[in-house]
């Protein structure tokens, strides 16, 4: 809801018509769930006559047959389009065992002796008098406590379960997304029992209640006594609003790729549809901020088509979600943001110029971070600079120029911010170039074309900055430090180069000598090289009007530095 403390529960009317006729109807007790509700199960047995016959008529083999058929359908349905859990509420234990073997008669995968295994359970009491088909439902306290742990696990294979009372308050389940309801039910414990599905979880749009017995009527009421009794927010919405919200978001997308023909796709030709993903990826990377409105509108698609399934107009268009989730996943791939296991150097490069090697030799597509059989990729004793003139040339050679654009970017921010734990003044000087050649493409001044060449120019000025260190006769930090040095122009100017490397190998020995893991917390540690730093900029003449701001970049380098011996002693 609007706090962020519940999601919106939607409602689904999926009716099953109870097998009798208008004289039979007279037999179900208008009246007779506001004499149970709340009671016991032994206080509803001596209710029998009552019981009986709601539960006869709930609980034939007919209905029971079509409700078995029609809940795999539909929540096979709601898996494709979320993964998450399921929960069926039978009115008897008898009805929930019936309705499960129903289901395994579908379904025979689906079921396990083990309790952490199998896809579907009932959850109920019982004792040794319950018949033999019954005991391998009935569980002790501590066993049902483990299986709602094992329900609880997102990853586990229990999906769904067949409860009666169970489970139906206290017992949360955030990723709970699709509850089935065939027990009449009214009040506090109907606002109880739905409200299992509105926890919230990520990627989830909304709980779906699925009413099989006809309980609207009392649904209105008692939301109507949850607003009034100071509930806030309306916990129930009819279906079509999410129908409705899923064809906006539908078009929003579909517009997207105007004048781009995706039908081939569709088709089994695995070729054409790494093709036509790949060829998608660069006509999103080609709108104006294409990239973030495609995943922005896609996620609330998939969360609108998820609520949606398996009503009709969503099952029209699952096939076309499906390809736009496939663009947002390997889009989602090349996001600088997402995290994920790290790469070595070398398997980053490998990683990368085997993406080169694919999107031209058949235009395929592999994850754009990660390796693809990094040990058979036949590439491993070629040249595998990443900067090398060869693989800037096959990027550039690349059909698709946006995609090529993307995939440079990436390799850039890496090599930069790699350069960044090493050379801060480096580092900021050639993230500030790439910053304005990407504003001007994604301002639309400049091409795809001329970006590429823009970023390809950095990429060998980057590459050419490997040389400067060795030219100048210093060591790798010792560079960084004179760098920092030479932020004040008129320091260079004054001093010369061998005197500014001269002060640049002395601090690298100072704050070798300083430094200790821990001294950026430490005040007094930093205080101290502080003074040690003012002191050699002073002993070497260094213009003193420039002091202060050389001290603040030598003090950050140091800490750069710092990280990097940590890390590397660790």
């Amino acid at each position: 809801m609007a706090d962020g403390a519940t999601v919106r529960i939607y409602y689904e009317n999926r009716l099953i018509k109870l097998d009798m006729d208008e004289a039979r109807k007279a037999l179900i007790d208008p009246d007779f769930e506001d004499i149970t509700e709340g009671e016991e199960a032994e206080i509803k047995e001596k209710l029998k006559s009552k019981w009986a016959r709601t539960e006869a008529i709930v609980g034939s083999e007919k209905r029971i047959k079509e409700m078995a058929q029609d809940v795999v359908n539909h929540f096979t349905s709601r898996l494709d389009a979320q993964d998450g859990k399921g929960m069926i509420v039978g009115m008897s234990r008898r009805i929930c065992i019936d309705l499960y073997n129903e289901i395994i008669k579908l379904k025979p995968e689906w079921e396990s002796e083990d309790d952490d295994k199998g896809f579907l359970k009932v959850v109920m009491t019982g004792s040794a008098a319950d018949g033999e088909d019954w005991q391998k439902h009935i569980r002790n306290k501590q066993r049902r406590k483990e299986l709602g742990e094992t329900f609880k696990d997102p990853d586990s294979e229990i999906k769904m379960v067949i409860v009666r009372d169970m489970w139906l308050t206290g017992f949360d389940v955030p990723n709970l997304h699709t509850m089935y309801i065939d027990k009449p039910m009214q009040g506090h414990g109907l606002m109880q029992a739905i409200a299992r599905v509105n926890r919230v979880y990520p990627d989830k749009e909304g709980g779906l209640i699925v009413d099989y017995l006809g309980i609207a009527a009392e649904l209105k009421k008692a939301i109507h006594s949850y607003t009034v009794g100071g509930g806030k927010g309306k916990p129930a919405f009819d279906q079509d609003k999410a129908v409705g919200l899923m064809l906006e978001k539908y078009d929003v997308v579909k517009s997207m790729f105007h004048n781009f023909d995706y039908n081939k796709y569709f088709t089994p030709d695995t070729t054409n549809q790494l093709r036509i993903l790949l060829r998608s990826m660069d006509h999103v990377l080609g709108l104006s901020d294409g990239k973030n409105r495609f995943l922005k509108n896609v996620n609330e698609l998939s969360k609108a088509f998820a609520l949606s399934v398996p009503h009709e107009r969503a099952l029209a268009i699952r096939d076309e979600v499906k390809f736009f989730k496939a663009v947002k996943a390997q889009l989602m791939k090349n996001d600088d943001e997402e995290e994920g296991p790290k790469l070595s150097k070398e398997e980053m490069e490998l990683a990368i110029k085997q993406i080169v090697s694919d999107a031209i030799t058949s235009e395929g597509v592999i994850p754009l971070t990660g390796t693809k059989d990094l040990k058979g990729s036949g590439i491993q004793n070629q040249d595998i600079s990443i900067l090398s003139d060869d693989f800037l040339e096959e990027v550039s050679a690349m059909p698709q120029k946006n995609l090529a654009a993307e995939l440079l970017e990436k390799l850039l921010k890496e090599q930069i911010r790699t350069r960044s734990r090493k050379n801060v003044v480096e580092g900021r000087s050639f993230a500030e170039m790439l910053d304005n050649a990407l504003i001007k493409y994604r301002n639309r001044n400049i091409d795809s074309a001329e970006i590429i060449k823009n970023l390809i120019d950095i990429a060998k000025q980057i590459r050419e900055a490997d040389q400067r260190g060795d030219n100048l006769g210093l060591s790798e930090y010792e560079l960084a430090f004179y760098d920092a040095l030479m932020v004040n122009k008129e320091a260079g100017e004054v001093l010369g180069d061998d005197e500014l490397k001269n002060i640049a190998m002395e601090l690298v020995t100072t704050i070798k000598t300083n430094i200790t893991i821990d001294w950026t917390l430490r005040e007094n540690v930093q205080a101290k090289m502080r003074v040690a730093v003012k002191r050699i900029l002073k002993k070497h003449k260094y213009p003193s009007e420039e002091t202060q701001k050389a001290v603040e970049i030598v003090l950050e380098q140091a800490k750069v530095v710092c990280e990097e011996w940590a890390e590397a002693h660790s």
